[in-house]
């Protein structure tokens, strides 16, 4: 009887890249580790990236043939992956044929999960990878590292027996950042710079973060933290979210979420600022790298906002963050996720109390899923 759950460990490559190419492919039960299936074969001329997804195709290709319901994928080939899983284009046209193909192949199982794992966790499928590269270009087969399983194909093995590459299918679970600006002030309503002044919600505000606490709690009914800027317009949205929670959660207070000094701009409206400071202003817009007067530039706002995401996904893997800021350190973690230009700090506006959420993992592979929601709002 084929096991329900299977796992895939796919390879491939070429040598000269075009050159003579090949693949490798290993079919376990996800359980034991026992192999139950392994393909390879010699593709004469092609790139990388094109045995790679022949190694994919195979290895579904042999999973669907015994049998199995869901298949976790294993890849070192982090472009396969990602473009598997919808986060990156697929741009060269030689690839798309044989993406639609292997996503055929999805199709046909429960479920398929794809993992990025490093070279070192994908030796078998390396191994015959490299046999049939060797047999491509008409020469020996290579020796196998210390630790291979050998290259020559198989059709099982004992479980008992089987490679020391092999380990249980590591996390790949995305970490889930809800990133959440505060509720409307006094200054937020006159369209003033407001950064560093603890100025505090304004009665509109309040209702606003109540009905955010109602709307974070629908999309994530488990956190595993609520973090918050120190200002109290922040640590009072974050309250609120975390009552919305049932209270489990406690806020903790993180500075380097603070809000960009607008130094001697604070309190000032941009008509304002333009009258008095132009030439200051016209700087500012041109460069993150320039700060207001007596204040802190966006590139130091940016440094604060990375220092905060890369402690959460160390922190809390797989799972769901709330981070109440303000709109300066939410717009650069998004024009990070989004690999955007400068020009996206003056482009995108984020309303009070508006939400955004982005899913990141551990690989670097980011999926911006929400900016600026404010349905949740339409009834104040």
């Amino acid at each position: 009887m084929a096991p329900r759950v299977v796992s895939v460990e796919a390879d491939g490559g070429s040598r000269g890249n075009p050159g003579p190419a090949g693949y490798g492919a290993v079919v376990r039960d996800a359980e034991t580790g026992e192999v139950l299936a392994e393909r390879s074969e010699s593709l004469g001329t092609a790139t990388n990236n094109v045995a790679e997804y022949q190694g994919l195709i195979a290895g579904l290709t042999a999973a669907a043939e015994l049998g199995a319901a869901e298949v976790d994928v294993r890849m070192d080939s982090k472009l396969v992956v990602e473009q598997m899983c919808g986060r990156w284009q697929i741009k060269h046209p030689g690839l798309r044929p044989l993406a639609a193909q292997a996503a055929g192949l999805v199709g046909r199982f429960a479920a398929v999960r794809f993992s990025w794992i490093p070279r070192e966790q994908n030796r078998h499928a390396d191994a015959l990878a490299n046999a049939a590269m060797d047999a491509a270009a008409g020469r020996p087969p290579s020796a196998p590292t210390t630790g291979q399983p050998p290259a020559t194909p198989a059709t099982g093995s004992d479980p008992a027996t089987a490679p020391a590459s092999w380990e249980p299918r590591p996390s790949f679970t995305a970490t889930r950042l809800i990133l959440v600006r505060h509720g409307e002030t006094e200054y937020t309503e006159q369209r003033r710079y407001s950064g560093r002044g603890d100025v505090p919600l304004s009665e509109k505000g309040r209702a606003q973060v109540r009905a955010t606490g109602a709307r974070v709690a629908e999309l994530a009914p488990s956190v595993g933290a609520v973090l918050s800027s120190p200002l109290s317009r922040c640590t009072a949205t974050a309250a609120s979210i975390a009552d919305a929670l049932g209270g489990d959660v406690p806020v903790r207070t993180e500075d380097d979420l603070i809000e960009c000094d607008f130094g001697q701009w604070e309190g000032r409206t941009f008509t304002e600022v333009r009258e008095q400071w132009p030439g200051e202003m016209d700087a500012w817009l041109a460069s993150p790298r320039i700060a207001p007067p007596g204040g802190e530039s966006f590139t130091h706002v940016a440094e604060r906002a990375h220092r905060v995401v890369t402690g959460l996904l160390t922190a809390y893997p797989g799972e769901t963050v709330v981070v109440v800021s303000h709109v300066s350190p939410i717009k650069l973690v998004l024009r990070d996720a989004l690999a955007a230009g400068d020009g996206f700090l003056h482009r995108l506006f984020l309303d009070a109390a508006g939400i955004s959420v982005l899913d990141m993992w551990p690989d670097g592979g980011v999926a911006v899923r929400t900016v600026n929601d404010t349905a949740h709002l339409a009834a104040l």
